[in-house]
């Protein structure tokens, strides 16, 4: 697949790139897709979620009546589920969501990501900027001329660049990420993807190694 590079004004600079077929022309595969962004989900899950079950609860240990004969059911203690105040059954612990996913099937999922947003024209290739200083306004000002201003937009960079960063954080619905930490759920979470042309070749060695 072909696409123009256009230049921050949403202009045809002229130039054209070849994206690469065994990234984002494969038949994309579902099921790798739904494991990767169940398990970034899972992972931005605390798992602090605690309760006092019966051995926490600080109260008496004293039988509170006698076994037999009182016509209700036997009670050994005032710590008991049943009681208002007792310990809860059963209750949640702390404990780690995650789960292990093999590299290649994560590989898989992002390249099915990309696939899908290729399928649909909903990647833009973008000429290489900077920002000399950090201004909202100026990535505002990109959004309007790609007209993707009313999307959710996903931009990539080869690199770490400070200012683009600090002028995109206030915006909702941007996110700027380098192209070594995409993910696939930032890929389908984005209506349209923002890739810098300078980007492209460090995608095709992310996936290569």
């Amino acid at each position: 697949m072909e696409l123009n590079v256009l230049n921050i004004e949403g202009k045809d600079t002229g130039k054209k790139v070849r994206l690469n077929d065994h990234i984002f022309g494969i038949e994309p595969n579902d099921h790798a897709i739904y494991l990767d962004v169940k398990q970034y989900l899972a992972n931005q899950r605390q798992g602090t979620h605690s309760a006092k079950e019966r051995s926490d609860i600080v109260g008496s240990t004293r039988k509170i009546k006698r076994q037999k004969g009182t016509g209700t059911a036997r009670a050994g203690s005032i710590k008991s589920p049943i009681f208002r105040g007792g310990g809860r059954v059963f209750g949640p612990r702390p404990r780690n969501y995650g789960f292990k996913l093999n590299k290649k099937v994560k590989q898989l999922a992002r390249k099915s990501a990309l696939s899908y947003k290729a399928k649909e024209n909903n990647i833009i290739v973008l000429e290489d900027f900077s920002l000399e200083t950090p201004k909202t306004q100026q990535i505002v000002d990109i959004q309007a001329n790609l007209k993707i201003n009313n999307k959710k937009s996903l931009f990539v960079l080869s690199e770490v660049n400070k200012n683009i960063y600090l002028s995109s954080r206030n915006l909702r619905g941007v996110m700027v990420v380098t192209a070594d930490r995409l993910t696939t759920y930032d890929i389908l979470n984005a209506s349209s993807v923002v890739i810098l042309e300078g980007s492209l070749e460090k995608i095709e060695g992310v996936f290569n190694n």
